[in-house]
């Protein structure tokens, strides 16, 4: 017999299962394990639904990689139907059968590829257990204590976690496959929340979106994107949400207005803010905030820098009306010493001192691998008052400095101070204030030539002749 004899032998097998489905769902319960993968595969290719819906009810593996075999499937919800109508009425019936050991049903369609690929050509028993994602990838969440009278009762009806890789939704654009899977989970009466490790809400009302938290394992999200152009009434309210995510490590909220109607809006904006930062205390795995064209920042950012939990390891705040008083704040942050990229870009510097950038600077030096500050109005005397600081950080690999009125001297300091740093590679630079001629502010293209060759010069003096110089607006080099 050849060594490919068990292949077609399996073929076989195979083939007469699915081409009687009555018996093909009749014989799983005595089905060896190590069918239960290609026969899987070979009913999704042929669509026999009745097939699928059976064997997710006798599914013999902890971890049932659905999303990563739907990926190359359309339509994709034929297949998560079916799986879902035999996970329903498993779950309906409250008994667990004496094969089926599913825990994790994986809908992340880039996750988990290897089970498929793996496992059909070795069909070796060890490798397909190896290749079951362990509980350990997945945050740890909170578990109700079980009275031991009942253990056995609460085992049997264990629920299974539905996982997915992101949950983005936009009113604009919905997408078919989360509203087709948030339909089923609101439909069916046993199966569990959704688990996924980024929720991302755009143009949406509060109100939809309390709808889908419900259907979301909180505590499983570890990423959060909030975009949905509200006041701060509308995140205010939001909030008590964002404190029962408490595996969250990434936060960015984005246009947020002030609510100017009400006559006692100044009272009225703290205290809505104080409902919103004091729910970051929750918070205890954030190393990412992001804050973009939130306009209530004004003299109050201390009232969630100090609700700061743990030291931020990226720090945005763009596009925001920000008083000396808060940057100073910013600079005195214990949780912002250790930053490895920080953006200032679009706040306004032009008449602030530049002492809050020097502390900032010289307290993270160690650390901070990117710096943003595109847009600050920073001038020549504000630029070389920060460059001794920034000559200190050792880590530093890029800097964006685009749309700040500096000169020809200041740009060719910055460069001094910059390249020479040695993870230094890539620099985002204005156009020179000199380049630009008329009230327009047209760039001189012969003075641009000018200024080129004069920075390319200081490139080849300090022995950096490839580093990346980029220059905003219309020009550019290196």
């Amino acid at each position: 017999m050849s060594s490919r004899s068990p292949a077609r032998l399996l073929d076989l097998a195979k083939q007469s299962l699915l081409q009687n489905e009555a018996l093909a769902v009749a014989s799983l319960e005595s089905l060896p394990a190590q069918l239960f993968l290609p026969l899987f595969l070979e009913a999704v290719a042929g669509r026999h639904s009745e097939t699928l819906k059976a064997m997710v009810r006798a599914w013999p593996f902890s971890h049932l990689a659905l999303g990563a075999l739907m990926k190359a499937q359309q339509p994709q919800q034929d297949i998560l139907k079916a799986a879902l109508d035999g996970l329903d009425d498993l779950l309906a019936h409250k008994i667990r059968p004496r094969r089926w050991k599913l825990q994790v049903l994986d809908l992340r369609l880039n996750a988990n590829t290897n089970f498929w690929d793996v496992a059909p050509r070795t069909w070796d028993w060890s490798s397909v257990r190896s290749l079951e994602e362990p509980e350990a990838a997945q945050p740890k969440t909170k578990r109700p204590k079980v009275d031991d009278s009942r253990k056995e009762e609460k085992e049997l009806l264990a629920p299974v976690q539905v996982l997915l890789e992101d949950f983005c939704l936009q009113k604009a654009t919905p997408d078919e496959f989360l509203t087709f899977l948030m339909k089923r989970v609101k439909q069916g009466k046993g199966l569990p929340q959704l688990c996924c490790r980024k929720l991302e809400f755009l143009d949406m009302s509060l109100g939809h979106i309390q709808k889908i938290l419900r259907m979301v394992q909180l505590d499983c999200v570890q990423e959060v994107e909030l975009n949905g152009h509200w006041d701060l009434l509308t995140l205010a309210s939001f909030a008590p949400h964002l404190s029962q995510m408490v595996n969250v490590s990434r936060l960015r909220v984005s246009h947020i207005r002030t609510i100017s109607f009400i006559p006692w809006a100044a009272e009225g904006v703290d205290k809505l803010l104080s409902q919103f930062s004091a729910q970051l205390l929750s918070l205890h795995q954030l190393q990412e905030l992001h804050l973009d064209s939130v306009f209530f920042l004004e003299g109050r950012l201390d009232q969630v820098l100090r609700c700061l939990k743990s030291p931020l390891v990226t720090l945005s705040l763009t596009n925001c009306l920000l008083l000396e008083s808060d940057l100073t704040h910013l600079a005195s942050c214990l949780n912002t010493s250790h930053l490895r990229y920080l953006n200032l870009s679009e706040v306004n510097m032009m008449a602030l001192s530049p002492e809050f950038l020097q502390v900032v600077l010289e307290r993270a030096s160690a650390t901070l691998h990117r710096l943003a500050l595109d847009g600050c109005g920073i001038r020549d005397s504000q630029l070389m008052s920060i460059l001794p600081a920034l000559a200190h950080c050792s880590q530093l690999t890029s800097f964006s400095f685009r749309g700040n009125p500096v000169s020809v001297a200041a740009l060719q300091s910055l460069l001094r101070h910059t390249v020479l740093l040695s993870r230094f590679r890539l620099g985002l630079f204005p156009v020179p204030l000199e380049c630009y001629v008329g009230l327009q502010g047209t760039v001189d293209l012969g003075n641009l030539r000018r200024s080129l060759a004069e920075l390319r010069l200081i490139l080849q003096d300090l022995g950096r002749p490839n580093s990346v110089l980029l220059f905003s607006d219309s020009a550019w080099t290196y």
